[in-house]
Order: C-alpha cells, then structure tokens, then sequence
C-alpha cells in the first residue's frame, strides 16, 4: 500500500522543469531568464544559444527538459509552446572567509540558486 496519487498542481497544457542547486546568484540568473519569458520556444533556444552568459547552458539543458516533459509526459504539440513562466529562487549559500587587516576576516558569501521553467501550449493566453 502507496501514498495516495497527488492531484497535478499545472493545467493541461502546460508543463516544467527544475535546476536546483546551480551555482550562480540568484539576479544572475534571473537576467537570463528575463530572456526568455513570454517567449515561443523555439524564439527561446535560438536566444540562449548566442548568449555570451555562462549560466545560458544550462537554463537552455532545463528549457529542453520543459519541452521533452510537454513533448512525452503530457502529449502538448511542441511547436505551439510558449516559455510561460521561468522564474527564480535562491537556494543555500556556501559562508567562506577570507583573512583581512589587522587580525579581522571578511565574509565571502558563495550563493546558489534554483530555476522553474513551465512552459505552456499558445491556444492559452501566456
């Protein structure tokens, strides 16, 4: 005997994918999300294949999970999808130190972050 099945929190027509734990700032990322939000996907892969950001790699890895999951978990056309949300959350954040003057330390602060991606088929308002 299992948990009873969860109720899917998405509709339909939309589906998404998850990068936890990636280590960049959370406004870092968010700058290439801002690319892509709204966006067809195709539109979307196109941008983050010419963008210089480093991080770029792996939003795009996570944008065509989104698509795969709508493609074969969910059966939604993929050639009508739009990037209907990508949002982003911090996650843990390492604490270094480093030595500085007069016997005192400085704190470095190395943060991770977490990227959402839901994509949606057009026939809906995106």
């Amino acid at each position: 005997m299992g948990k009873a099945k969860r109720e899917r929190v998405l509709s339909d027509t939309e589906a998404k994918a998850e990068l936890n734990m990636v280590r960049v700032s959370a406004q870092k990322l968010n700058l290439v999300a801002e690319l892509i939000r709204g966006k067809k996907v195709a539109a979307a892969l196109a941008d983050l294949t010419f963008s210089r950001k480093r991080i770029a790699g792996p939003v795009k890895k996570t944008l065509e999970s989104a698509i795969a999951n709508a493609e074969n978990n969910h059966q939604l056309d993929v050639d009508s999808l739009v990037v209907a949300e990508a949002f982003v959350g911090s996650a843990m954040m390492m604490k270094r130190w480093t030595p500085r003057g007069r016997g005192r330390v400085g704190r470095i602060r190395k943060r991770f972050s977490n990227l959402t991606i839901v994509v949606r088929e057009a026939g809906e308002s995106a």
